[in-house]
Parts: C-alpha cells; sequence; structure tokens
C-alpha cells in the first residue's frame, strides 16, 4: 500500500468514525436503565403479588385465571389509598406504585375456536360430543351471542394494522371477544364475578389478553404490558409476560434536541455515503459487487434507509394519534400499535450499529495483525465450508435423534428447534444429564457419549486444526515476505510536523536525505557502513545497485500482485515464471552473501590467530 492510499485510507477512517459515534449516540440515547427498572417493577407487580397471593405465573386452569383476575390483577391496578390507608386525592385516575399514571381503562380479550372443528375417530363418537382443536385462523369462532347485547359477548373483528400476537401455542389474531373494566375497583369486581358466573370462558377459549398501558411522567416513559393465559387444547394453562418501555414523546427536554441535532448529522451521513457507493457502482459495475466490503455497505445503507423510515413513520403516527388515544378516559388507548413500530425502529438502530462496527475493519486492513487475520479467513474458507457441511449433518442427525427420544419427556428436547439450541449449549459445557438418563436410562447416555465424542472432542478439535494450520501458513509467508508499507507512525510523525511548519510553530528542516536511507543508515552495523562507503566511491558500483534493488522492487510487486490472483483461486503460467526467476535471483543473492560472509569470518580467523602468535 502506497503513502497516498494510506493517507486516503485513513482520511476516510477519521470521517467513518465520526459517523459511528454520532449513530452510537443515538442508540444509546434511545435506551436507559430505567427502563429495565420500571420493567422489573411492573413484572414483579403480577408475578410476585405480595401478602402470600398466588401470581400470574402459578395460573394453570381457568379456575385459576379466575381466581387470579379477582386478586392479585385488580389489587395491582387501582392504587387508590396511600401506605397508611389514607385515600389518595387522584379521583378517578389510578397511580401504579403511586408514579405510572393508568392510562384509560384495562382490556381484556379472549379468542376461541368453533366446535367440531376436529375429527374425531368412529369408536370414540358415543362417548364424545364436542371437539375443539388447536387455534388457527379458519378454526376461529366468530359467532355472537343473540341473547346478548353487550361487547364481551360479540365478535369484534381485528384491525387491519394491528400486529398478530404469536405465541407459545399459535400464531393468535387481534380480533376476539373483549370487554373493558371500569375505573373504579368495586365495579369491575362485580363486572368479572357476572362474566365467571355466566362462562364467559368456554371450552374453546384458547387464548386471554390483558392489555393497559401507563405513563411514567417522571421518566417521560410509556410502559405497555400484555398478559397473555393461553389454553392449547391438550387441558392446562401457559402464561406469559410482555412488557415493553418505550419513549414515544422524543423531543422535550435538551438533550432530546440534541440527539435530533444527531438524528439530522446521521441523515447527512447516509446521503453522502449513498452518493460515494452510487459514484463507485457507476465506475466498477460489476467488478464492485464482487468484494465483500462492497455487499457490507450496501447492507449498512439499505439498513439505516430502514430505520429511518421506521423513525420518521413512528414519530408522524405519535404526533397524529396521542391526542386521539387521550381524547375518552373510559376507552382503552391501543399503545401497542405504537409500540410494536417503536420496537422495530430500535431493533433497525441495533442491526445498523452492528453492521458499522463490523465496517471498521475495513479500515484496519493495513494494520499487520487484522491482513494475517483477513488472510487465514479467507485461505482457508473453502476447507471451512467442507467441514460445515460434515459438522452440520451429524449435527442435525443427533438432533433429530434427541427429538425422537426425549421429545415427549424433556422440555428442552420438546421441539427440533429446542433440540438444536440443547446441543449448541451441550458444545459450550451446558448439559442436564440427568433428564435423558431419566427419560431412557440405555439412549440417553448412548446419545450424551457419544455426541460429546464425535462432536465436542472430534469435529471442534478438527475446526480448530484447519484455523490453526491456516493462520501458521500465512504467518509464514509474511515473516518470509519483505514488506514496503509506509509505517503509520512515521506518516502520522510527518503530517504533524508539515502542521506545525505551516503554522509557524516549527522551523521547517532541512533534510535532502530520504527518509528510506536515513532508516536504512541507522539499521546498517559499523563494518557494513565501511563497506557501502567504499562502493559508494565507484558510481558504476552504486548505479548497478540502484538498478538491482528496483529490479527487485518491481518483481516482489507482481509477485503479491500474483498472490493476490491465487487468493481468488487461479495463478496464470506468466505469474509462476516470474516468481520461479524471483526465487532463482534471490537464491543466487543468497549465495553470493553467504560466501562473502565465509571470506570475512575466515579472514577474521586468521587474523586474529595471527595476532595470537609470541612475538621472539
Amino acid at each position: 500500500m502506497s503513502e497516498q492510499e494510506l493517507k486516503d485510507m485513513l482520511r476516510e477512517l477519521v470521517i467513518y468514525l465520526i459517523f459511528l459515534i454520532d449513530l452510537c449516540i443515538l442508540a444509546f440515547g434511545m435506551v436507559s436503565i430505567d427502563m429495565y427498572h420500571l420493567n422489573t417493577v411492573m413484572s414483579h407487580l403480577f408475578m410476585e403479588p405480595a401478602e402470600g397471593k398466588d401470581g400470574f405465573g402459578t395460573i394453570r386452569s381457568k379456575a385459576d385465571f379466575w381466581k387470579f383476575v379477582q386478586g392479585p390483577l385488580l389489587d395491582g391496578l387501582y392504587w387508590d389509598k396511600w401506605y397508611n390507608n389514607m385515600t389518595l386525592p387522584f379521583q378517578n385516575y389510578s397511580h401504579i406504585y403511586y408514579e405510572n399514571l393508568l392510562l384509560g381503562v384495562v382490556q381484556v380479550r379472549q379468542v376461541k375456536v368453533r366446535n367440531n372443528t376436529c375429527s374425531i375417530y368412529p369408536y370414540f363418537r358415543r362417548f364424545l360430543d364436542d371437539c375443539y382443536s388447536d387455534y388457527h385462523y379458519q378454526a376461529e369462532d366468530r359467532s355472537d351471542d343473540a341473547l346478548r347485547n353487550e361487547s364481551e359477548w360479540k365478535y369484534t373483528p381485528a384491525d387491519s394494522f394491528t400486529p398478530w400476537y404469536f405465541g407459545n401455542m399459535g400464531l393468535y389474531s387481534s380480533g376476539g371477544y373483549l370487554f373493558t373494566l371500569p375505573k373504579l375497583k368495586q365495579e369491575s369486581m362485580e363486572k368479572l364475578a357476572s362474566l365467571k358466573q355466566n362462562n364467559w370462558l368456554t371450552r374453546g377459549t384458547r387464548a386471554v389478553f390483558i392489555d393497559f398501558s401507563t405513563y411514567n411522567a417522571n421518566l417521560n416513559l410509556f410502559c405497555i404490558v400484555r398478559l397473555v393465559v393461553e389454553f392449547p387444547a391438550t387441558g392446562g394453562a401457559f402464561t406469559s409476560i410482555h412488557i415493553y418501555s418505550v419513549k414515544l414523546l422524543r423531543y422535550i427536554t435538551h438533550y432530546d434536541y440534541f440527539l435530533a441535532f444527531c438524528e439530522i448529522i446521521f441523515c447527512l451521513f447516509i446521503i453522502t455515503f449513498i452518493i460515494q457507493e452510487a459514484i463507485k457502482i457507476m465506475k466498477l459495475k460489476r467488478e464492485y459487487f464482487r468484494s465483500g466490503w462492497s455487499w457490507l455497505d450496501l447492507m449498512l445503507l439499505m439498513v439505516s434507509i430502514l430505520a429511518i423510515i421506521f423513525n420518521i413513520y413512528s414519530t408522524v403516527e405519535v404526533s397524529l394519534l396521542m391526542e386521539e388515544l387521550l381524547s375518552d378516559a373510559s376507552v382503552y388507548p391501543d399503545f401497542y400499535f405504537l409500540t410494536f413500530w417503536q420496537v422495530l425502529y430500535n431493533n433497525m438502530i441495533a442491526v445498523n450499529i452492528f453492521f458499522a462496527w463490523i465496517k471498521v475493519l475495513k479500515y484496519v486492513r493495513f494494520n499487520k495483525t487484522m491482513e494475517q487475520l483477513s488472510s487465514t479467513l479467507s485461505r482457508c474458507a473453502k476447507d471451512i465450508i467442507g467441514f460445515a457441511v460434515m459438522f452440520f449433518i451429524v449435527f442435525f442427525a443427533y438432533a433429530q435423534f434427541g427429538y425422537l427420544v426425549f421429545g415427549s419427556q424433556a422440555e428442552e428436547f420438546s421441539t427440533f428447534q429446542k433440540c438444536i439450541f440443547t446441543q449448541f449449549r451441550l458444545v459450550l459445557g451446558e448439559f442436564e444429564f440427568e433428564n435423558t438418563e431419566a427419560v431412557d436410562r440405555i439412549l440417553g447416555p448412548i446419545y450424551f457419549i457419544s455426541f460429546v465424542f464425535f462432536v465436542f472432542f472430534v469435529l471442534l478439535n478438527m475446526f480448530l486444526a484447519i484455523i490453526n494450520d491456516t493462520y501458521s501458513e500465512v504467518k509464514a509467508d509474511y515473516d518470509i515476505m519483505p514488506s514496503y508499507k509506509v509505517p503509520i507512525r512515521d506518516l502520522f510523525r510527518h503530517s504533524c510536523d508539515n502542521a506545525l511548519t505551516k503554522l509557524k510553530l516549527k522551523k521547517p528542516e532541512e533534510d535532502t536525505q530520504p527518509a528510506a536511507e536515513k532508516l536504512e543508515s541507522k539499521e546498517l552495523p559499523s563494518t557494513r557502513k565501511k563497506h557501502v562507503s567504499k562502493r559508494e566511491k565507484s558510481p558504476s558500483k552504486v548505479s548497478e545497485l540502484q538498478e538491482k534493488k528496483e529490479r527487485h522492487q518491481m518483481i516482489y510487486l507482481s509477485a503479491q500482485n500474483m498472490a493476490s490472483g491465487s487468493a481468488q483461486g487461479y495463478v496464470t503460467i506468466a505469474d509462476f515464471q516470474q516468481l520461479l526467476s524471483y526465487t532463482a535471483e534471490l537464491g543466487k543473492e543468497l549465495n553470493t552473501t553467504n560466501a562473502r560472509l565465509r571470506r570475512i569470518v575466515r579472514n577474521m580467523q586468521q587474523q586474529k590467530g595471527a595476532a595470537g602468535k609470541p612475538t621472539r
């Protein structure tokens, strides 16, 4: 790499680091430790209620569900008294933990399936009259109760923009039978008692969703909580809780406006990068897409553009819907839709900053260690691909074996995906051997011992051997090859000296000797300096040595180009012949140097022997 190329790369690195700092400020400005604390206290409120009551995670049946909603749920939602039983002056507004305003009311929604949506074997039809399948959209019950007019008995279709819920047992639509809890705790208790008495939950119920939202003015954070109880076709119940703390009102404090300024800088950087990449594509055309760094640049730009689109859309939607959602305090404000887009934007920024940090490797390629690493990975890529095919054949064979043998008894093998993750954990040293042994006393130990032997001891060590051998070869090649790169330290020093000279803070140095010759003269020993001084007396020898040096440099650079071409998988005959002639010439030079060294050593021994003889 020439000095000019190194300067250009360092200039691009400085500009890119400014962009990376701006991106990091945006990314870490969206989150804070307060979000984690708010999620934690909200989770403890319903998962670990006080006074020894059963929490949300203990629900195992429909009876447990009614026990929870009539007890811990209402106690956690309605905070109408202070710790000394004094009545709070909040009137019709509840403040959870006295700090989080409950926005609107709480919404409860269930989805059901129709009767006779599964097939019964003929031998059992005389014993069974009803059959309710697992939930899927075609089997969903959308019928209304003709005897009742309340919303909880009427099917409410899903909004086209509301995302569906992907649960542990299925994918649920956003429609269903829903109702809202009144503002007062006593009225809510009466409503829930009436629904329980009239069998609001049926055998066809497959999931119940409890949604509410709070706002903490101290932190300017919205907290959207969703409690989900799934009732699978097997019977029983499975619970899950989802809490999202997001900052929907983004521009309030001075720091928020500073983040807005950083967002504008980020957009300007992206526009500049788009123009640069478009110019490169027009110049290089197909050659542009043959580089992995070019694909990384395109990926970074694409994710950045998507993040900008999500940010603009989320900001506009919040400004348009915020007043509408809070206009009626007796209606449930659906902040889940806005939270979905805000979380999606946060995820895009996370992916964006990941690719942005990976791109830093592009600008540190001039470092010898990084160059050796990249050369190692590129040289052993084919070997790793071949090894990966063999590894995953064995890995997936064990995964299928574990799923079929232990899937019905052990939770970590209950699905094929869990089998894969369990085996990755086993490779990392985390595994519960007792569970597989309890399922099958014969196949359990055989599975565990054989997997550890073949995958952990054999295959993983083969992978490490491939990397280690390739790195040793690359390191040996770099130790043999001479380096013509400009030292970065000298380049920085030279740039600083030029800057200080232009600012008249330092006098210009009058030195006509090139830096390379000064460095070479420092490294030469005293005896070598004498020989060089003798040779400098003969102009013909000096010119001959200079021509030979230039010829060696040209041959090495061409050989280096050939090496870069061989990394792509081909070597031409001309390149091979040129490298062969270069090797032969180096051999001649080495032989000449060895002969000279032998003569010098012989002369020194003779002089030492002559000096050691006694004089008569």
